[in-house]
């Protein structure tokens, strides 16, 4: 009964995890259950065939089709504008509205005549199908017009987007200097225990000698804010001041959120 209980547990386990991770895998996870029954021969290693086909195949070619349907598509990738990993693309997090693709086309446009060569990179964005469905950990990215940019980044050779410092994209922090505002300390003061949470987040370090381009952050930031239908664009205080922003767009998240000196948050109206 015990053993029962626990594969069964497993198995809810890893629908939730899917589903959280990828939006549809869950259910292709389900589905596959379903199909392969344990009387199959060699059923594990059918199924897992099975899920990794399925959820190809939906992922490449059934999902974007009825994402737009749900006003949502795939972020357009090109030779200005390329995701940080392949995960955000395999985990269909790169999903957005046709005005903010538009958005990030235009900005990626204008960046490279200032730095020609040098990508926009974005991390996640939002999952394809249904408004208000969380895309964790993040608080807002639930209705396809919001997506988080990497910073530019420089190391003794110049400014560049093909290295990164950590492997996801999030928690290695530009953080304060002694004379900037502190908000981290702050909202850890206040009771917000989780707000440098993303730390946990990086999955390791890569290239440690890595460190914020600011002229090129600033360049790549005004890109984004030029656009009319950006509304907001979330990054840390010290930051916001340091680049020189100077923008009724740019704001403080909150420290119901979490640090923004890893990474630019944008919207759209």
């Amino acid at each position: 009964m015990f053993k029962k209980a626990l594969k069964i547990g497993i198995h809810i386990s890893a629908i939730i995890l899917l589903t959280v991770l990828t939006q549809i895998g869950g259910l292709i996870y389900l589905l596959t259950m379903l199909f392969i029954r344990r009387k199959v021969f060699k059923y594990r290693m059918k199924r897992g065939v099975v899920f990794v086909l399925l959820y190809g195949l939906a992922t490449a070619f059934i999902v974007p089709s009825l994402a737009s349907h749900f006003g949502r598509e795939r972020v357009a990738a090109s030779q200005l504008i390329t995701a940080h990993s392949v995960f955000y693309t395999l985990a269909n997090r790169n999903y957005v509205t046709p005005a903010l693709n538009i958005a990030l086309e235009k900005s990626a446009v204008d960046f490279q005549r200032k730095y020609p060569g040098i990508k926009l990179v974005y991390l996640d964005a939002n999952f394809p199908f249904i408004d208000g469905f969380p895309l964790l950990p993040h608080l807002s990215h639930s209705d396809g017009k919001k997506i988080d940019i990497s910073f530019v980044y420089e190391d003794d050779l110049g400014n560049t987007n093909n290295l990164k410092p950590g492997i996801s994209g999030y928690g290695i922090y530009a953080g304060p200097k002694i004379s900037e505002v502190n908000q981290p300390a702050a909202c850890k003061n206040k009771g917000y225990w989780h707000y440098g949470f993303t730390q946990y987040l990086t999955l390791g370090t890569i290239h440690e000698n890595l460190s914020i381009s600011e002229e090129g952050t600033r360049a790549l930031s005004l890109s984004l804010l030029k656009q009319k239908s950006v509304s907001k664009l979330f990054i840390e205080p010290h930051l916001n001041k340091r680049l020189r922003l100077l923008n009724n767009k740019v704001r403080f998240h909150g420290c119901q959120a979490v640090r923004h000196d890893d990474h630019i948050h944008v919207q759209v109206k």
